[in-house]
C-alpha cells in the first residue's frame, strides 16, 4: 500500500492523517510506504537544479530565486522567529520563488495553495481534465518520476490519495491520473476530508463520486479512513479506529518548515459542542468520538520520545475540558497549542496558571462574535463576559491567544459587526494574534434552508451557498466593512501585524515560546 499526501498544504508539520493510517497498517501486518509528495514537491520546485533562475524578471523574483535555499535554512531555525520582519521577508520571498516557478502552467503556486487560471478543484470535469493531462501540471517532473521509481521498487496493490484541502484537489487528480496512463493494473483509493465533505454534499444525493471518477478512483473512502481501508485490502482487523500509536517513522521529520518537528496529534474526531448554527462539522453529521484520555497521554509520551518534537499541535476542533484537565494535573512535558471553547475553566486564572505550567503556549479561540446577540443565534453557548474574563484570564498566565472571528452570519448586520470591532478593540492588550474570516453557508446546513439560496462558486462540488442575507449585508459590503474599518483601526492594524503570513497558526506559538 502506498500512502500520498499531495500538493499542496501547509509544509510546517507531517501529516497526521497518513500516519493515523500507517499505524492501523502496520498493527495489521499490511507492507506499507508513506508519501509526502506535498513537502517533496514544494523543496523539489524550490531546488535550484529543478527551477534554475529565471533569465529576465524583477528585483524581488531574482531575489527569492537567489535566496530560496538560505530561506529554507532560516525557517529551520529558532532564531530567524526573534525578528518578525526577517521571517515575514524569508516566508514572502519563498512564496514569490514559488509562485514564479512554473508560470507557463497556468497555475499559481503557494507554500500554502495552488490555484489554477483555468481549472477549479469544484468542478469534477476540471478535475478529469487535470487526470487526463498529468503533463501539464507543474509538479509532473516530480511526481512522475517518484511515484515511477516507488511503484517499479514495491509494487503496491494499492495506491491511495489523503485528499483534505481543495488546494490539493487538482494535483491529486494528476497524479492519479498519472498512474492510471503509466499503470493501468494500479487499484486508486481516495480519502481524507475534502472526500468526506464532497460525499456527504446535498450535490450527492442523486449521484456519487463513484458516477463521477469511477474510471480514474477505484475505491473512496469516507470519514475516519482506517476500519475502511482495512476491509478494502482485505484485512480481518477493522476495528481499530485511532487505536494505534500515529506512525511518522516513513516521514522525513527533519525537513519541514519548522524550527523542529511539529506533533500533530487528533484526540477526538468532530466536536463536543457540536450545535453551533451553520457548523460544516454538523451539517456533515460527524459524530463526537474521543480517545480516552488515559491513550491520549501515553500516545503523547510516547511519541514524544520517539521523536522528541518541539512542539505539540493538537487538531481536535476543539480540546475537550477532561483533556486540559488533565494536562493541567499531570503536564505531557512538551510546549503546546491548539483550539479550545471559551469556557468557565479558561476563566479561572488558576486553572490557566496551571495550563501555562503544563506547556500551553497558545489557545486557539472561535469567539466569532463581540456581539451577544449574534452568539445566541449562532447557538455558540459562550457569554461576552466570560469571553472578557477568559481573555485576561489567559493574559495573566502568559498564554497566548489566537482570535478567530466570523463576519456576515445570517444574524450579524453591520452594527452587530461594530460591536465586535468595539469588543475587539477593548480587548486589544489581550489578543496577540486575529484571523478574520467571511462566512460560507454549508450547503448541507439544515440553516440554509431558510433562507434564498444560489450558486456561490461555479462547480457541481461546491460546497457552500449563497444566500439571501436577511439584514441585506451581502458578502461586497462585509468585505468592504472589513477592509475599509475594521482592518484601519491603529489597534487591529497592530494586531493584524503580528499575524505570521502564510502559515499563520502553524508557526505563531514560536514568536511566543
Amino acid at each position: 500500500m502506498l500512502l500520498i499526501f499531495p500538493p499542496v498544504a501547509k509544509p510546517s508539520e507531517p501529516p497526521a492523517g497518513i500516519a493515523r493510517l500507517a499505524a492501523a497498517l502496520k498493527d495489521s501486518g499490511i507492507r506499507h510506504r508513506l508519501l509526502d509528495a506535498n513537502l517533496e514537491g514544494l523543496l523539489y520546485l524550490l531546488d535550484p537544479s529543478s527551477t534554475p533562475e529565471p533569465k529576465a524578471s524583477d528585483a524581488w523574483t531574482l531575489r527569492a530565486f537567489r535566496n530560496r535555499q538560505s530561506d529554507l535554512r532560516r525557517l529551520r531555525d529558532h532564531s530567524l522567529y526573534a525578528n518578525v520582519d526577517r521571517y515575514k521577508r524569508s516566508v514572502r520571498d519563498l512564496n514569490r520563488a514559488l509562485e514564479m516557478s512554473s508560470p507557463e502552467s497556468g497555475a499559481i503556486i503557494g507554500l500554502a495553495n495552488y490555484e489554477h487560471q483555468k481549472l477549479s478543484p469544484m468542478r469534477s470535469s476540471d478535475l478529469l481534465r487535470a487526470a487526463e493531462q498529468p503533463e501539464l501540471n507543474p509538479f509532473f517532473p516530480y511526481f512522475s518520476k517518484r511515484l515511477s521509481g516507488l511503484i517499479d521498487e514495491d509494487q503496491p496493490a494499492y495506491a491511495g490519495f489523503s485528499l483534505n484541502y481543495l488546494s490539493q484537489a487538482l494535483c491529486a487528480f494528476a497524479m492519479a491520473g498519472f498512474l492510471r496512463k503509466r499503470y493501468p493494473a494500479q487499484k486508486i483509493i481516495l480519502g481524507g476530508g475534502l472526500v468526506t465533505s464532497w460525499m456527504r454534499s446535498p450535490a450527492m444525493e442523486d449521484r456519487s463520486l463513484e458516477d463521477l471518477f469511477g474510471g480514474l478512483v477505484d475505491h473512496f473512502v469516507e470519514g475516519a479512513g482506517e476500519s475502511q481501508l482495512l476491509k478494502i485490502l482485505g484485512s480481518s482487523l477493522t476495528d481499530c479506529i485511532g487505536t494505534g500509536l500515529p506512525c511518522f517513522d516513513q516521514l522525513p521529520l527533519k525537513d519541514y518548515l519548522s524550527p523542529g518537528l511539529i506533533l500533530p496529534y487528533s484526540a477526538s474526531v468532530g466536536c463536543y459542542w457540536n450545535r453551533c448554527s451553520f457548523c460544516p462539522e454538523k451539517a456533515e453529521g460527524n459524530a463526537y468520538a474521543p480517545l480516552p484520555v488515559e491513550t491520549v497521554r501515553a500516545d503523547i509520551r510516547g511519541l514524544s520520545e520517539r521523536h522528541k518534537p518541539v512542539l505539540l499541535h493538537l487538531l481536535d476542533n476543539a480540546v475537550s475540558p477532561q483533556l486540559l484537565r488533565s494536562f493541567a494535573d499531570v503536564p505531557p512535558e512538551i510546549p503546546w497549542y491548539g483550539f479550545a471553547r471559551i469556557s468557565s475553566l479558561l476563566t479561572d486564572r488558576d486553572f490557566c496558571l496551571s495550563l501555562k505550567r503544563a506547556g500551553c503556549v497558545m489557545l486557539k479561540l472561535g469567539i466569532e462574535s463581540g456581539d451577544q446577540s449574534v452568539l445566541d443565534a449562532m447557538e455558540k453557548g459562550i457569554s461576552l463576559e466570560a469571553t472578557s474574563e477568559a481573555l485576561s484570564a489567559l493574559k495573566a498566565a502568559g498564554i497566548a491567544t489566537y482570535v478567530y472571528l466570523l463576519f456576515g452570519t445570517p444574524p450579524e448586520g453591520l452594527e452587530e459587526a461594530r460591536r465586535t470591532l468595539k469588543f475587539t478593540v477593548r480587548h486589544k492588550d489581550r489578543i496577540d494574534f486575529l484571523n478574520l474570516a467571511i462566512f460560507n453557508m454549508p450547503a448541507g446546513s439544515r440553516e440554509a434552508k431558510e433562507f434564498g439560496t444560489a450558486a456561490f462558486y461555479e462547480g457541481d462540488l461546491s460546497l457552500y451557498t449563497d444566500f439571501s442575507h436577511p439584514k441585506g449585508w451581502q458578502r461586497k459590503q462585509v468585505r468592504q466593512f472589513l477592509e475599509m474599518e475594521f482592518k484601519k483601526h491603529p489597534a487591529i492594524s497592530a494586531i493584524l501585524k503580528n499575524d505570521p503570513p502564510v502559515f499563520t497558526s502553524n508557526h505563531a506559538p514560536f514568536f511566543r515560546m
